[in-house]
């Protein structure tokens, strides 16, 4: 069969009371998503709004709703998600606020890293000063390698948007944020633990994760969040049992 000659792209226009926008775009061998949406920015209508940078996969700040489902738009082929009918419908990212158009405000996102204690604390550097040597952590260790299974993160917010807790529940603190306590917390290095595990221990926190693991399914780069939370319920689990909490 043919492919089409071009392809029918509805986009999210406004804010939240918005409405979409259709365009016809021409189809092209190899084609990514967000190739489609520079080219109706350029060609067809230059107050659309959106976010890339890197355009190889790297930064994260393309991705957008495409057909349901959050994807980084610079590592989508069209070919693989285009319905039968050679369309697309494009939208902002789930579960945050809608600057404009396919823009979405991430300060929530990010708000909710530093409720779950998403910064590094040295245990050798009161105060906030930094280390007079580097620490040296064996890298075939147990805690060394379940740090460094989620801390590629990069926090595109693909996993935060595919969450179904954060849909309903918009004081979760979502699968970014647990998976980066959680990588916290098995840094040997860190000397923030008791604090760390007692912001994600609330009704916000890593126990009402309904483990339907979307956000591990999603993510563009791999990682299990699924995991950390469950770790972080072991955790707290473990504290609690022996008394240290």
């Amino acid at each position: 069969m043919a492919e089409a000659a071009s392809l029918t792209v509805s986009v999210w226009r406004g804010a939240e009371q918005g409405s979409f926008a259709r365009f016809e775009v021409p189809a092209r061998a190899n084609q990514t998503v967000l190739d489609v949406v520079t080219y109706i920015q350029r060609e067809l209508d230059p107050s659309l709004a959106y976010r890339f940078a890197c355009r190889v996969g790297m930064c994260g700040s393309c991705a957008m709703t495409v057909n349901g489902r959050a994807r980084w738009t610079c590592r989508t082929h069209v070919r693989k998600v285009v319905d039968a009918d050679g369309a697309l419908e494009l939208r902002p990212l789930a579960n945050l606020p809608v600057i404009r158009d396919l823009a979405a405000d991430l300060a929530p996102f990010f708000d909710k890293w530093s409720r779950a204690r998403g910064t590094f604390q040295p245990k050798d550097a009161p105060d906030g000063a930094v280390p007079e040597d580097f620490a040296v952590v064996p890298p075939a260790s147990k805690q060394r390698r379940e740090a460094d299974a989620g801390i590629e993160c990069i926090g595109c917010a693909v996993c935060y948007a595919s969450c179904d807790v954060v849909a309903w529940n918009d004081e979760y603190l979502g699968p970014a944020a647990l998976n980066r306590a959680w990588t916290l917390v098995n840094d040997v290095r860190d000397g923030g633990r008791a604090e760390r595990l007692d912001a994600v221990a609330g009704d916000a926190g890593c126990h009402s994760c309904h483990s339907t693991q979307s956000c591990t399914e999603r993510c563009p780069k791999n990682l299990d969040p699924s995991s950390a939370i469950a770790g972080l319920k072991r955790a707290l689990f473990w504290d609690t049992l022996l008394g240290r909490r």
